[in-house]
């Protein structure tokens, strides 16, 4: 396991200090074996809709809104079951509850949205000591509090913009082997050494096993969403599942070798972003140099949040 911020591994202290050691070997154990499942699920029976309505969106249970004062340094938080911001632009908040990783996944926005900052204090009602509101459910409260405060009205809507398709050049993939689970994970692979413990700029390791390079596609939004702002398309034309290792840079790491945040993942001329001279390696070129695979770009239907209405003040507090 990669070390700790003793510097040192859990492996290392067994060894050092106990004269033990950590050896991953097979063993037999009792697994559950998926015999048959269907991927899509039976119709719902008739009139369920109207005996189980949708709940209502979760909101904040009570909030302080107020005009940011000018030059506050702009900073948010969302833990807790608290939002607290100061000097936020309205817009970062709806990308915030939104989950918009990029600004062409927003339209309709009016010019002032970008400028307007305001302070907000938000809190949930956690219902009992212990208990906790997620991170999920808090985005949903923050959108309930910008319906309600700047009258937001939405609509999602397909609209053309630039997307990743991914290619094949000269795959470095190995065959997987079917007994296993389907999946990519951060860190390495049970029994191999962690890569960044060697080479700490390269600080995300992700492991896939049995994956199909669709269901790869499908995860790179998620796997790395400050590279990648909306879901990409599956173009290499392998069939099959593999498994593979990908170890990258954070984007923040290559922000700090010249990249502006606006860019990240594009040079200038439209093309992925390279190396940093820090030594830092984009998700695009350990995609190209590790698996011999390709992101290219292309535009293409994505859904996009369109604003159809919002007030530039809030209501009272």
């Amino acid at each position: 396991s990669q070390a700790g911020a003793d510097g040192i591994t859990i492996s290392d202290v067994l060894d050092k200090q106990l004269g033990l050691k950590l050896e991953p070997q097979k063993t037999p154990g009792p697994v559950i074996v998926v015999d048959n499942v269907n991927q899509t699920p039976t119709p719902n029976p008739s009139g369920v809709a109207t005996s189980l309505p949708p709940a209502p969106p979760p909101e904040f249970e009570v909030a302080d809104i107020k005009p940011s004062l000018p030059g506050a340094t702009p900073m948010g938080r969302i833990q807790n079951g608290r939002l607290d911001a100061q000097g936020l632009p309205l817009k970062n908040l709806i990308m915030i509850a939104w989950e918009l990783n990029g600004d062409e996944l927003l339209a309709g926005a009016p010019k002032w949205l970008d400028s307007a900052r305001f302070d907000i204090v938000a809190k949930a009602s956690t219902g009992g000591p212990g208990a906790q509101v997620d991170f999920d459910t808090l985005r949903l409260m923050v959108r309930a509090l910008l319906v309600d405060r700047f009258k937001l009205a939405t609509h999602m809507e397909d609209r053309p913009v630039t997307a990743y398709t991914l290619t094949a050049v000269k795959p470095k993939l190995q065959k997987a082997a079917p007994e296993n689970r389907t999946r990519c994970k951060e860190g390495p692979a049970l029994g191999t050494k962690d890569a960044r413990d060697a080479n700490p700029i390269l600080s995300r390791l992700v492991t896939c096993q049995n994956m199909t390079m669709a269901q790869f596609a499908e995860q790179l939004q998620g796997l790395a969403p400050g590279y990648i702002h909306a879901p990409v398309l599956d173009g290499t034309g392998i069939d099959g599942a593999w498994d593979f290792v990908l170890n990258f840079s954070a984007v923040g790491l290559l922000q700090s070798g010249g990249i502006r945040p606006g860019d990240a993942g594009q040079s200038t001329g439209g093309a992925p972003a390279t190396s940093d001279p820090n030594g830092a390696l984009s998700l695009f070129d350990a995609i190209n140099k590790q698996l011999g695979l390709k992101l290219e770009t292309q535009k293409r239907p994505v859904p996009v949040l369109v604003i159809d209405h919002i007030e530039e003040k809030p209501t009272d507090n």
